[in-house]
Protein backbone atom coordinates (compact mmCIF):
# COMPACT_ATOMS: atom_id res chain seq x y z
CA UNK A 1 0.00 0.00 0.00
CA UNK A 2 0.90 3.09 -1.13
CA UNK A 3 0.90 6.69 0.94
CA UNK A 4 1.13 9.79 0.59
CA UNK A 5 2.12 10.91 4.21
CA UNK A 6 5.79 12.00 3.18
CA UNK A 7 4.36 13.99 0.66
CA UNK A 8 1.71 15.86 2.97
CA UNK A 9 4.12 16.73 5.75
CA UNK A 10 6.54 18.43 2.84
CA UNK A 11 3.79 20.45 2.14
CA UNK A 12 3.26 21.51 5.52
CA UNK A 13 6.35 21.54 6.75
CA UNK A 14 5.87 19.08 9.35
CA UNK A 15 9.24 16.86 9.64
CA UNK A 16 8.41 13.11 9.48
CA UNK A 17 9.74 12.47 13.53
CA UNK A 18 7.68 15.70 14.19
CA UNK A 19 4.80 13.81 13.48
CA UNK A 20 5.47 9.99 14.88
CA UNK A 21 5.88 12.81 18.52
CA UNK A 22 2.32 14.23 17.90
CA UNK A 23 0.68 11.00 17.50
CA UNK A 24 2.83 9.02 20.40
CA UNK A 25 5.48 6.66 19.03
CA UNK A 26 8.81 7.61 18.17
CA UNK A 27 9.90 7.93 14.37
CA UNK A 28 11.22 4.05 13.82
CA UNK A 29 7.40 3.14 15.13
CA UNK A 30 6.11 5.26 12.38
CA UNK A 31 8.42 3.96 10.03
CA UNK A 32 7.41 0.18 11.04
CA UNK A 33 3.70 1.17 10.70
CA UNK A 34 3.97 2.64 6.96
CA UNK A 35 5.98 0.24 5.80
CA UNK A 36 3.31 -2.73 7.29
CA UNK A 37 -0.08 -2.25 6.96
CA UNK A 38 -1.45 0.28 9.95
CA UNK A 39 -4.82 0.04 11.69
CA UNK A 40 -7.43 2.55 10.35
CA UNK A 41 -7.04 4.15 13.74
CA UNK A 42 -3.40 4.64 13.15
CA UNK A 43 -4.56 6.36 10.24
CA UNK A 44 -6.85 8.53 11.67
CA UNK A 45 -4.73 10.10 14.28
CA UNK A 46 -2.17 10.74 11.28
CA UNK A 47 -4.96 12.23 9.48
CA UNK A 48 -6.20 14.34 12.41
CA UNK A 49 -2.69 15.84 12.36
CA UNK A 50 -1.95 16.51 9.38
CA UNK A 51 -5.76 17.99 9.00
CA UNK A 52 -6.23 16.24 5.73
CA UNK A 53 -9.28 13.28 5.37
CA UNK A 54 -7.83 9.70 6.00
CA UNK A 55 -8.42 9.38 2.31
CA UNK A 56 -5.60 11.90 1.10
CA UNK A 57 -3.21 9.64 2.72
CA UNK A 58 -3.33 7.33 -0.04
CA UNK A 59 -1.89 7.52 -3.46
CA UNK A 60 -3.69 8.35 -6.27
CA UNK A 61 -4.33 5.04 -8.82
CA UNK A 62 -1.97 5.86 -12.00
CA UNK A 63 -3.86 5.63 -15.01
CA UNK A 64 -3.65 2.82 -16.53
CA UNK A 65 -2.07 0.58 -13.64
CA UNK A 66 -3.50 -1.74 -11.96
CA UNK A 67 -1.86 -4.20 -9.13
CA UNK A 68 -2.11 -7.55 -8.53
CA UNK A 69 -4.59 -8.34 -5.86
CA UNK A 70 -2.12 -11.60 -4.83
CA UNK A 71 1.39 -10.04 -5.29
CA UNK A 72 1.06 -6.28 -5.32
CA UNK A 73 2.84 -5.75 -7.98
CA UNK A 74 2.03 -2.79 -10.87
CA UNK A 75 0.23 -3.98 -14.19
CA UNK A 76 -0.06 -1.55 -16.88
CA UNK A 77 -2.85 -1.90 -19.12
CA UNK A 78 -2.51 -0.78 -22.87
CA UNK A 79 -5.80 -0.31 -24.35
CA UNK A 80 -4.80 -0.01 -28.17
CA UNK A 81 -3.77 -3.53 -27.50
CA UNK A 82 -6.52 -5.47 -28.41
CA UNK A 83 -6.36 -9.83 -27.50
CA UNK A 84 -8.16 -11.85 -30.62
Amino acid sequence: MNFRIKEICREKGIMLKDLASMIGITEVGLSKSLNGNPNISRLEEIANVLGVPVTELFDKPKEGVIHCPHCGKEIKLNPEKSIN
